[in-house]
């Protein structure tokens, strides 16, 4: 019986100082697991260094490391995706190139994929070398996306899985452009286990989760795989007209029993700034779907691809 391939994929952004240091470590990976055949696609992201010179190095040593550049940062979702386009192994493993995620622990996904599991993620336990800030906002989204979404975002999930050729052949078929590939991974289902691991600092290099870029995959992540916030606007609509009728209909028979108690200005102002605020919160909220449906409407590919080696 030929022996199952898998193949590994690799979103890269100006990773020059991990790249080394990643390859010697998944060719341990490899000369470990010899009942497998194993590629690894690695994709530039657009990076500025000198990761495509690296990675032209590393696919002369070894053909198994195959590259591909994209014309640009597509975002790691879309480095990833482009990766997936390229594969044919019987399972897939999606890993970071910064090295925070132990390529090690490939050895024991592989024990569960042997198992039966299909969709085997990394399940972050302890995070080494981020701020409290960041830490609190992990915990702050997961909390959200899980309140929005019907608990279909697992808390802790790491991008860092190892998953099934029909798995990843049904991601591939949700074209969407807001992708989502943590929240795709989960909604397609498959029998499903987390691999618990402690993210490690990186190896080399600086981290270009900014705060910003996070906080905007967050928004995307949620309104991607949730509606509750649109409903949870047409509830309070409903809710402040009810309360509206309620405080007309008070104040018509104090007028009527009592006359009028007070001028009522301060409380008028403070209405008036509660409902421009609450509207002005409602349009945000429809104008980022608006935005994400325009996305989706424009067609435009998920990634583009300027060259490649050892790839058909």
């Amino acid at each position: 019986m030929p022996r199952k391939l898998i193949s590994v994929v690799v979103p890269a952004y100006n990773e020059e100082a991990c790249l080394r240091e990643l390859s010697r470590r998944l060719i341990e990976v490899f000369a470990a697991e010899k009942q497998y055949d194993f590629e690894i696609v690695i994709v530039d992201n657009g990076s500025t260094d000198q990761t495509w010179a690296i990675l032209q190095e590393l696919h002369q040593a070894d053909p198994r490391f195959k590259i591909l550049q994209l014309s640009r940062n597509f975002g790691a979702d879309g480095g990833v995706t482009a990766g997936m386009h390229h594969i044919s192994g019987d399972a897939c493993v999606i890993l970071m190139a910064d090295l925070q995620e132990p390529p090690e622990l490939i050895s024991t996904m592989l024990r569960k994929w042997e198992e039966g599991f299909e969709n085997i993620y990394g399940l972050v336990t302890r995070r080494h070398g981020t701020n409290p800030i960041r830490r609190l906002n992990s915990r702050l989204f997961y909390w959200l996306a899980r309140k929005l979404t019907g608990n279909s975002v697992t808390p802790n999930a790491s991008d860092f899985r190892l998953v099934d050729r029909k798995v990843y052949q049904a991601v591939l078929t949700m074209e969407e452009k807001n992708q989502f590939i943590r929240g795709l991974f989960s909604w397609v289902g498959f029998s499903t286990i987390g691999v618990p691991f402690e993210r490690s600092e990186r190896f080399g290099g600086s981290s270009k989760a900014y705060t910003i870029t996070v906080l905007k995959l967050a928004l995307r992540g949620i309104l991607s795989h949730s509606f509750v916030p649109l409903r949870l606007i047409t509830f309070l609509g409903v809710l402040a007209s009810l309360a509206a009728i309620v405080v007309l209909t008070w104040f018509t028979v104090l007028f009527l029993t009592e006359g009028v108690p007070f001028d009522g200005f301060g409380t008028l102002v403070g209405l008036n700034l509660l409902g421009f605020s609450f509207l002005a919160l409602s349009l945000g909220v429809v104008g980022e779907y608006l935005a994400l449906t325009y996305e989706e409407a424009k067609n435009r590919p998920l990634f583009v691809v300027r060259g490649s080696r050892g790839l058909d």
